[in-house]
């Protein structure tokens, strides 16, 4: 075989066995990690009742990652994709931290307390992560009561809301939406320098460690995949003409 060809083939080679981050990853050491840690996932669940929710994340398959859940909290099931905290933390790579006890809101008003645990390799690099999903929506009423029963006054922070999908589109439309609202007017009337700002804020949550996002954001944009590129080069370069 001519020397060109066997080194396309090591470096397609080579750049299957990377993450989207594009660390280089032990396939048979991330696959035996996730093997052991499977059977954590019910028993966790099962330990903390009806309101509680365990789902491993493979983040070799980021808009598939959920490779087990057990318990119904936020909706999602195997081969659902990571949310956009998840994406945030792909992002990081190998210098991502867990992310413990942070409080978000759904859509519909519930509360949920929740704690990101990453998984890694021996050599130490990121390949997943478990996140345990408990609901307190109840419990929250409860300590309120109390508080109010016993003449406490309560200090609340309100829970920013957070969007689980069980498909990659709706998480790139929720983080879409988000930035939307951020910016105070609709994504179709941005000037360029707006755009790139936008495209900024996308990669900065993590939307571009998918790989099929360039097509879903030019889809939902109403612009090429050609533009997407361009606007995305230039928000990373710091270009704002």
């Amino acid at each position: 075989m001519p020397e060109a060809a066997t080194k396309r083939r090591t470096t397609k080679k080579a750049a299957a066995k990377r993450s989207p981050a594009g660390t280089k990853i032990d396939d048979r050491a991330a696959d035996d990690l996730f093997a052991s840690v499977k059977p954590l996932v019910e028993g966790i669940a099962a330990t903390f009742g009806r309101k509680c929710e365990v789902v491993l994340h493979d983040y070799r398959k980021e808009d598939h990652s959920v490779i087990a859940v057990a318990g119904n909290v936020t909706g999602r099931e195997v081969g659902s994709p990571m949310s956009r905290i998840g994406l945030a933390l792909l992002r990081q790579g190998d210098a991502a931290e867990d992310d413990l006890n942070y409080v978000t809101r759904t859509p519909d008003g519930r509360v949920i307390k929740s704690s990101t645990i990453l998984l890694r390799t021996p050599d130490q690099h990121v390949v997943g992560a478990v996140c345990i999903n408990f609901e307190v929506t109840e419990l929250r009423l409860l300590s309120r009561l109390v508080s109010e029963l016993a003449g406490d006054v309560e200090v609340t922070t309100e829970a920013p809301t957070t969007t689980f999908s069980t498909d990659i589109e709706s998480v790139i439309e929720t983080v879409l939406t988000e930035i939307q609202t951020e910016l105070g007017q609709p994504l179709s009337r941005l000037t360029m320098d707006e755009r790139i700002e936008v495209f900024r804020m996308l990669d900065e949550r993590g939307i571009f460690q998918v790989r099929r996002a360039i097509p879903l954001v030019a889809q939902q944009m109403g612009l090429s995949r050609a533009s997407v590129y361009n606007y995305l080069s230039r928000s990373r370069d710091g270009s704002e003409s």
